[in-house]
């Protein structure tokens, strides 16, 4: 499928840049009238991953699309819940997960959740196969969208037929190159408010798993990147932060992707450089469309008129999941 370019403007004109186009969403957009319907499921190494669930508004086609959202994301944050309201409206269930210590409670082994933990997606997928859904569909924002990318790729053309499409926004697909370029000093308020809260997450699991987890060089992570290096590799697995990125990069999976999926990414947006992304290889790809729009920041995408309830993204989310 080809590279295809969006010209036309998303944004209003009081949000100039993808800085503000997004933080504005993230920090004053309410989506009411979501229900969700909690449950607990147990992984295969005896921990729990939290699910939502949001019950398609008339009956229809038992049809669920699994949400994955980004770091230190859940499943109330707007992006999500923006996408749930516009989907359940048309005849979709929706099954918004939290990745492991983000449920609202924190997860039972020393473990977390990170870019490539697709063993948790895919018992996930799974557990819907098992409550009796024939037509599964993806979506997936930031990590999300990397973690659901990875996850297809690895999937191949053996992926079960049940899983149909599958659409990602603000993929950081080169996860090097986001968490160097989050450590520039234009970007110093997202990698603050991610390691606000992903440190103490590490020292409390200090407390449970000392063997595990030392606190010894916590002083010592002023970046994403010191934290993926001295915390998340060691913990799932690897040797250090480049181990890491290299073995978990969606972009070196894309290329075994064999459902119809769409890639939305900003070309300005702040966290992930849009030249980081691997073009050349999803120009000739059979069955993935890279959608580059202008502008709409990390996850924004907030549409000009103040009238439009749901997002741009959203509309067209369900746009390519109905295939319309």
């Amino acid at each position: 499928m080809p590279l295809v370019q969006i010209s036309s403007k998303i944004s209003p004109y009081w949000l100039p840049n993808g800085h503000f186009q997004s933080i504005y969403p993230a920090l004053f957009r309410q989506v009411n009238g979501i229900k969700y319907f909690r449950e607990k499921i147990v992984t295969p190494d005896d921990d729990f991953l939290n699910l939502d669930w949001s019950y398609a508004e008339t009956a229809g086609k038992k049809s669920v699309v699994i949400l994955s959202h980004g770091l230190e994301g859940n499943s109330t944050r707007q992006y999500i819940t923006g996408m749930v309201k516009l989907l359940t409206r048309h005849g979709f269930d929706c099954l918004a997960w939290n990745f492991r210590s983000c449920g609202g409670e924190m997860n039972q082994t020393a473990r977390f959740y990170h870019s490539g933990a697709t063993e948790d997606l895919d018992a996930v997928v799974k557990y819907a196969f098992a409550k009796g859904y024939s037509d599964v569909r993806l979506v997936g924002f930031s990590l999300g969208g990397n973690l659901t990318l990875k996850y297809l790729g690895e999937q191949g053309v053996a992926i079960d037929h049940r899983i149909k499409n599958a659409i990602v926004f603000s993929v950081p697909m080169d996860l090097k190159a986001c968490s160097l370029a989050i450590i520039e000093p234009r970007n110093q308020i997202y990698m603050r408010r991610f390691l606000n809260t992903l440190k103490p997450k590490v020292a409390e699991k200090a407390r449970f798993f000392p063997e595990r987890i030392s606190l010894d060089n916590h002083q010592l992570v002023k970046t994403l990147y010191d934290f993926d290096d001295i915390y998340t590799a060691r913990l799932h697995g690897f040797d250090d932060a480049d181990h890491y990125y290299a073995e978990c990069s969606s972009k070196y999976f894309v290329a075994s992707i064999a459902i119809p999926t769409t890639i939305v990414n900003a070309e300005n947006d702040p966290i992930v450089p849009f030249e980081s992304l691997p073009v050349d290889v999803l120009r000739s790809h059979s069955t993935v469309t890279l959608l580059a729009t202008k502008d709409g920041g990390h996850c924004g995408f907030r549409p000009a008129r103040l009238t439009d309830e749901f997002y741009w993204s959203e509309k067209y989310a369900l746009q390519f999941l109905t295939g319309l």
